[in-house]
């Protein structure tokens, strides 16, 4: 596939539906590549928002010079494109996102989709979750200037506690609930205090040259917000020689999702991951899969491969029972002579209880009037939760900018396999930090009127597009992982 991030999600239909029209009038196989300025002109991108809000925070005097917050009304106005294509959902997840994860006494989200005259924009890394995040980041910003006080001290006195429910009704229990721990943890690792103060001292002394810090939390739900694509099929066959073919619904991309799911089978079975095969995904195997997206694709096709494989080590039981020393070769074997099926189709679907958001439905009031959004559902089956710690030095004359220092704590339970889940980590911090630092694109419109025809973007070619250099991701990166803070949960491979 040479990569996703959301793209080829769905905008690969019209080119698909051109080769398919042209194949059926032919009778002939059709293959068409476009060029990389067609590519980037007609597929659409992440979307970009627009953000009106009116945000407040309660007097110092009040709260003891401790900075709370009062209550936020955003409106999120998201640029879809000429059609809607993915712009729904995107929306839904930037509304569920605008929280990040500090605890607004009352909040109010609206929504909008914005047709324009560009090519339908669509998935991209992070689904609209992103945006809604930053927004919060940058209302905190404004309020921290409106108050007087740092922007450090207004995340640090709202963050959400244990039990607490988010703006949509969804509770984070005590025994999931860890970006507090986690932000004080990476607080003391790169003594932030320190930090600052030396980057104060550099500014005294620099005139064209300043540096800033800054750390940052983070939560990120887990699902896809349309209840019935939280499914997943697989199908195992363990051979008599003691080898095992998985075939399951999701696509490798180069994410690792193939080897965290024939670690699932390996360890399931008590194999070496050599013995662990995976066939390309193929619907003739397993049928009416799910797009590989949304951070689904392990929980589902790792449970339903999990699944699959207990139900072949549930028949092998009698005959373990008679051979309590055999390798699983001769097991599978003396299995296959006593004519017990080697093969199962396993599937999982998250829980009905966490998963489906029923937007039209008419939440009762609860008894200070405000809508009990709870009634509406759990969103996500659980959140991904981190903090990340960045120190920059900016050029003021020219806005070059070098990367110094950056310090990550992810939080991601009981980790299958931390070297796949590291780099997924450091590039997703690497391309959104290209995000909001280096893109920039220029489409053809009232502000680009040099752009013709209106719609048409410019900055199609890498000759019209800024991308980071080695300067700009110098410095210094560390990247750590929190896999212990699951006790409550149980790992589903440990029996």
């Amino acid at each position: 596939m040479g990569g996703g991030f959301g793209g080829k999600e769905t905008r690969s239909v019209f080119a698909s539906c051109a080769v398919a029209v042209a194949a059926h009038k032919l009778n002939a196989p059709v293959r068409l590549s476009l060029t990389r300025d067609v590519d980037m002109g007609s597929t659409g991108g992440r979307h970009a928002f627009l953000i009106k809000y009116k945000a407040a925070a309660l007097p110092l005097s009040a709260t003891g010079g401790t900075p709370k917050l009062a209550a936020l009304d955003v409106k999120l106005y998201s640029n879809g494109g000429a059609c809607l294509d993915l712009s729904g959902p995107v929306l839904d997840r930037a509304i569920l996102h605008v929280d990040n994860c500090y605890k607004w006494p009352s909040l109010r989200a609206w929504g909008i989709v914005c047709r324009t005259a560009q090519p339908p924009h669509t998935a991209f890394r992070g689904f609209g979750g992103p945006q809604g995040m930053i927004a919060t980041e940058a209302i905190v910003e404004h309020l921290a200037s409106a108050l007087g006080v740092s922007a450090h001290a207004i995340r640090d006195a709202n963050m959400y506690k244990p039990n607490e429910l988010t703006h949509f009704g969804q509770p984070l229990p005590e025994g999931e609930w860890r970006v507090p721990r986690a932000w004080a943890d990476l607080q003391q690792r790169v003594d932030v205090a320190a930090a600052r103060a030396d980057a104060d001292a550099f500014n005294k002394t620099n005139k064209w040259r300043k540096r800033g810090v800054a750390i940052v939390p983070t939560k990120y739900g887990i699902n896809f917000t349309a209840k019935f694509m939280n499914q997943g099929g697989a199908l195992v066959h363990l051979y008599t020689d003691g080898t095992v073919l998985v075939t399951h619904g999701g696509t490798e991309m180069g994410q690792g999702l193939h080897t965290k799911v024939a670690q699932v089978a390996a360890k399931a079975f008590g194999l070496p991951l050599s013995k662990v095969h995976i066939a390309e995904t193929a619907t003739d195997k397993v049928a009416n899969t799910q797009p590989t997206a949304a951070s689904m694709s392990t929980d589902l096709y790792g449970m339903a491969t999990l699944d699959a494989c207990r139900q072949i080590l549930a028949r092998l039981e009698p005959i373990r029972k008679k051979m309590p020393d055999a390798p699983l070769a001769a097991v599978a074997n003396a299995a296959f002579f006593a004519r017990i099926d080697l093969s199962a189709h396993g599937f999982y679907a998250v829980d009905t209880k966490r998963c489906g958001y029923d937007w039209d439905a008419a939440p009762p009031p609860l008894p200070d009037g405000t809508p009990d959004n709870a009634a509406r559902g759990n969103p996500f089956n659980y959140f991904t939760q981190g903090v990340g710690f960045a120190e920059v030095e900016v050029d003021v004359l020219t806005g070059d900018h070098e990367v110094r220092r950056v310090d990550l704590l992810v939080d991601v339970g009981s980790a299958i396999n931390p070297a796949i889940d590291i780099g997924q980590i450091e590039g997703a911090f690497t391309q959104g930090m290209g995000w909001v630092t280096t893109e920039e694109l220029i489409w053809g419109d009232g502000h680009h009127k040099w752009v013709q025809p209106a719609g048409r973007l410019h900055t199609q070619v890498k000759s019209e597009r800024a991308e980071m250099g080695f300067k700009t991701r110098g410095g210094r990166c560390s990247m750590r992982l929190r896999a212990r803070g699951v006790q409550k949960i149980r790992n589903p491979l440990c029996r």
